[in-house]
């Protein structure tokens, strides 16, 4: 395997939450405690992308070039200041995500001459558990630039390498592992099955 470096995206406004997902507590951690130590499976590096007042004390944050423009401006400061070509992506809101996935992802985009590799699941695709290469970031600047800020449209402007949902059950990984914390439903319903996994390894 060629380094990697991994990105947690922290960034975002948390509308429908409320209140800051990424400091929400999830089996007595903050969700970016999960997030960097997922990433930290796949990744000798793993970097924050937010805001520095608020994420410092758990690592090196990276702030957006560009702020305010969604999850397209943290991959674009994250492949701005990368020193390696492969690059993990990942949402700060998804403890569902398994160490061997990513594993997985990581091993698919090194096989592959791809710009992008990225997962379809439950009929979508999911941007924010990627591999991107450092050449992504080239894309990312002309459309942001241009008011342009959604991830997924830029995929039709360089290589993908795509895990289809059929990949995923071959391998026997659930689509629900790209289950995300939106609203506080998804929240309480997340901190009840971190509740019964805890109850199930005491």
């Amino acid at each position: 395997m060629q380094p990697i470096t991994a990105f947690v995206l922290a960034g975002g406004k948390s509308t429908r939450m409320g209140t800051d997902k990424a400091l929400l507590q999830l089996g007595g951690r903050p969700l970016i405690a999960h997030a960097i130590d997922l990433a930290r499976s796949a990744a000798e590096e793993v970097k924050i992308i937010g805001d520095a007042d608020k994420f410092s004390q758990f690592g090196d944050v990276i702030q957006d070039v560009y702020p305010d423009r969604g999850p397209l401006g943290g991959i674009h400061a994250a492949l701005t200041s990368t020193r390696t070509d492969w690059n993990l992506i990942l949402g700060v809101d998804l403890p569902f995500l398994r160490e061997p996935f990513l594993r997985y992802l990581a091993a698919a985009a090194q096989d592959s001459d791809a710009v992008v590799t990225v997962a379809s699941a439950g009929g979508r695709l999911q941007p924010l558990c990627a591999m991107y290469r450092k050449q992504f970031g080239v894309l990312a600047e002309p459309a942001l630039v241009s008011g342009r800020n959604k991830v997924d449209a830029l995929f039709s402007e360089t290589s993908v390498r795509l895990i289809t949902e059929e990949e995923l059950a071959t391998n026997n990984f659930s689509s629900s592992i790209f289950r995300n914390l939106n609203a506080p439903e998804d929240w309480e319903l997340a901190q009840q099955e971190f509740a019964v996994r805890a109850q199930q390894k005491a």
